[in-house]
């Protein structure tokens, strides 16, 4: 099997079977709603940090598969890391959808499965939603106690 086999069958397992979906819609989370409008998709993505350290992810949206298993891969992959640490994937996960050189590609996880998307650039938009969601939520959050 190769890489873009093991990429796109990443891709398709969150897609069908996404983690973290659904929304708690109460305190600790801070809820973030954000859209695409050239192609539809349409992200809410739900956020708890509880002193300094990322405790949940929820997400729950429409949109294309790129978008939904992307949601569903960060928000996996930012449970338990603190703030700073998840700020960071996040800023490795948009240099590398740019084709921009990353730090330390082990540590973006299933998160690697969408590099093939610098070869489509206006996919970028539909991969990083989520991921924007969560960045905008965590410069809004402050931490609950």
């Amino acid at each position: 099997m190769d890489l873009n086999t093991l990429y796109r069958a990443v891709i398709m397992d969150h897609y069908k079977n996404p983690k973290n979906k659904g929304l708690k819609k109460t305190d600790p989370y801070h809820l973030v709603h954000l859209t695409n409008p050239s192609c539809g998709d349409d992200m809410r993505v739900e956020v708890w940090i509880k002193d300094g350290i990322v405790q949940d992810v929820r997400q729950e949206g429409k949109g294309c598969s790129i978008c939904l298993s992307s949601a569903s891969v960060m928000s996996e992959l930012l449970k338990g890391k603190t703030k700073e640490e998840a700020e960071h994937l996040i800023q490795q996960f948009y240099k590398m959808v740019k084709g921009e050189e990353v730090e330390d590609e082990v540590e973006l996880g299933e998160a690697i499965a969408y590099a093939g998307v610098r070869d489509f650039p206006a996919r970028i938009k539909c991969a990083t939603l989520a991921w924007k969601c969560v960045e905008k939520a965590m410069d809004e959050e402050k931490d609950h106690e």
